[in-house]
């Protein structure tokens, strides 16, 4: 992900160092180009708010730490994939059903997307993010598991759905792994081949 401008960072601020507008979206612009200053290690909750021109306190009404910052509004985005498993027929297949949503899921912008692979890279390598990255990847799998439960009438502790949730989350993480080895990989595209096999029995 290209590092913000000198110029971007001042417009952004007011002249007293505050940023005009405290956003989420601006909390993680400047944690991120501290990270890739710095290291994520070494950059603390309190430099990010240094940084953003805002106090220690304002920063934890938008995020509960420095981990949280990394992932954004993943509640957000759990709420979005349920969406997206939802509005698909209940006549197409299980697995096509995960791999057009999960595909669409995403599917993200030019704008967008050089700002989720820096967000991926950190969350795939550093290993402060590892204990958080299970209990999220939980929270997504179990998504899965519950969709793979409704569709075939039974529990979601049941074999079928706990196996297409961890499937899923292999398969994906794979995609997002092949997909931070090299720059001119198409995300969604890597995403769509790696269900395609799965369903297939690769």
């Amino acid at each position: 992900m290209e590092r913000l401008a000198d110029r971007e960072l001042d417009e952004a601020r007011g002249r007293n160092g505050r940023p005009r507008a405290t956003s989420r979206a601006e909390l993680e612009r400047v944690g991120f180009e501290l990270f890739a200053q710095r290291g994520f290690d070494e950059v603390t909750v309190e430099d990010i708010a240094s940084a953003a021109g805002i106090g220690r306190r304002t920063f934890f009404r938008y995020y509960a730490s420095k981990n949280a910052l990394v992932w954004g509004d993943f509640e957000g985005q759990l709420a979005h994939l349920r969406e997206l498993l939802a509005a698909i027929p209940a006549s197409v297949p299980t697995m096509e059903a995960l791999r057009t949503a999960i595909v669409e899921f995403n599917r993200y912008d030019e704008h967008t997307l050089p700002w989720h692979r820096r967000r991926m890279a950190l969350i795939l390598s550093v290993p402060a993010l590892q204990a958080d990255s299970t209990l999220r990847y939980n929270a997504w799998r179990a998504i899965v598991a519950e969709f793979a439960a409704g569709r075939a009438g039974v529990s979601t502790s049941a074999l079928e759905p706990v196996l297409i949730g961890n499937v899923a989350l292999a398969t994906s993480v794979t995609a997002y792994e092949l997909w931070l080895q090299e720059d001119s990989a198409d995300l969604t595209e890597l995403l769509d081949e790696g269900f395609r096999r799965v369903a297939e029995g690769l």
